[in-house]
């Protein structure tokens, strides 16, 4: 039986003299029924295509609001010269976007109109204007514009912004809330690869999901509330507890609507508190100065790199810390995040380890900490 790898080759080679670009080929091999592949543009101009794709999660994944096995997205290509930047929108349900959605959305943009590539502000603010959200599928082609101009400049990201790789920091390995002997077995399976790692709570059984783990690692936590305490006291009395037990930093412990609790609760910890929830985009960050500690930036909801730039600086300029965070995604979107991480004060780039299907080889992970590599773009290559 043909491997995933030898099965695309043969349907590439199958169609090659159709006129369809092998490129496509291994693309339409695994787009679902229903879908096609979406292209516009002419020979000389960005060529745009997209596809539905669908994230398989190795484990369940549990956070305080929903759990889940397969997250939505969508793979998008920019073609230039012969050249191809490639970006994607990761889906998860409180993004409140879908696969319908975003290709809906793609289809409106129209790149034929820009003849440099490398106009990424005028560029990007016309597929901003296209509507007032879809944040994803604008990240989705923000992704694979700055790709494009890396490759066309022949450099990574991270030495175009000037920043050291070196100065990357460990990323975080994310536990999803679940029973006491999946907890352990999933610690156990992750706390020797990590220096850090990150918790889900919000629910009934926050302690319990500490102390499983603690009976497995001492490693550093983090963790992330996703809103899930409603009454301040609790939450301080809970962050002081953690505190006890090696947690670190604490992510959106109150609802987005509580923001004086939240301020209050931040004024009074003994740890640092980042917004997750309660921060977008590039217009949120300043009303938080004072409410949290810092923001945790994510392509998938500031509409990609330019903007998410944009974050970490303003963020540093309040006095406020920054942390690079990702949905489940692909080495792509997760390789484009990683190239801010040398300015980030915490970083949650695993969400390409926590799915089996990855569409792409990028930024490694080597003894817990981020390793970004010199491949121009966004430094990934797909399998």
């Amino acid at each position: 039986m043909q491997n995933r790898r030898d099965f695309l080759k043969t349907a590439a080679l199958a169609v090659a003299g159709t006129g369809m670009m092998i490129d496509d080929a291994l693309r339409a091999a695994s787009v679902p029924a229903g879908f096609s592949i979406n292209r516009t543009g002419l020979k000389g101009k960005m060529q745009l295509s997209f596809f539905p794709y669908e994230l398989k999660l190795k484990h369940v994944f549990t956070v305080a609001a929903h759990s889940r096995t397969t997250t939505p997205d969508v793979q998008v290509e920019i073609r230039y010269e012969g050249i191809t930047g490639y970006g994607e929108a990761s889906l998860p349900p409180y993004l409140g976007q879908t696969v319908e959605t975003v290709m809906t959305f793609l289809k409106k943009v129209n790149l034929e109109q820009f003849e440099d590539p490398f106009r990424l502000e005028e560029i990007l603010a016309y597929v901003d204007s296209l509507s007032p959200g879809d944040t994803a599928a604008k990240a989705a082609i923000d992704i694979a514009l700055h790709d494009l101009a890396g490759k066309l400049l022949g450099a990574p990201w991270y030495k175009i912004w000037g920043l050291n790789k070196e100065n990357a920091p460990s990323t975080t390995f994310t536990i999803g809330i679940d029973t006491p002997d999946v907890v352990r077995a999933k610690t156990q399976e992750c706390a020797g690869l990590f220096n850090i790692l990150k918790v889900k709570l919000g629910k009934e059984n926050d302690k319990e999901m500490i102390e499983t783990i603690r009976s497995v690692t001492s490693l550093p936590l983090a963790v992330d509330v996703n809103q899930g305490w409603k009454d301040r006291q609790f939450a301080l009395d809970m962050i002081h507890w953690l505190k006890e037990k090696g947690v670190v930093m604490v992510e959106q412990p109150m609802p987005i609507e509580r923001i004086d609790d939240t301020a209050w609760l931040t004024g009074h910890s003994p740890l640092p508190v980042f917004a997750d929830e309660s921060v977008q985009r590039l217009k949120d960050v300043a009303a938080l100065r004072g409410v949290f500690t810092g923001i945790n930036i994510k392509l998938m909801k500031c509409t990609g790199m330019r903007e998410a730039w944009k974050m970490v600086n303003l963020a540093h300029a309040l006095g406020m810390r920054a942390m690079i965070g990702c949905m489940t995604e692909t080495s792509c979107a997760v390789s484009a995040a990683a190239q801010l991480s040398p300015l980030a004060d915490f970083a949650d780039l695993d969400g390409n380890l926590l799915i089996s299907n990855d569409w792409f080889k990028g930024m490694q992970v080597v003894k817990g900490k981020i390793a970004l590599n010199d491949l121009p773009g966004i430094g990934v290559v797909p399998l």
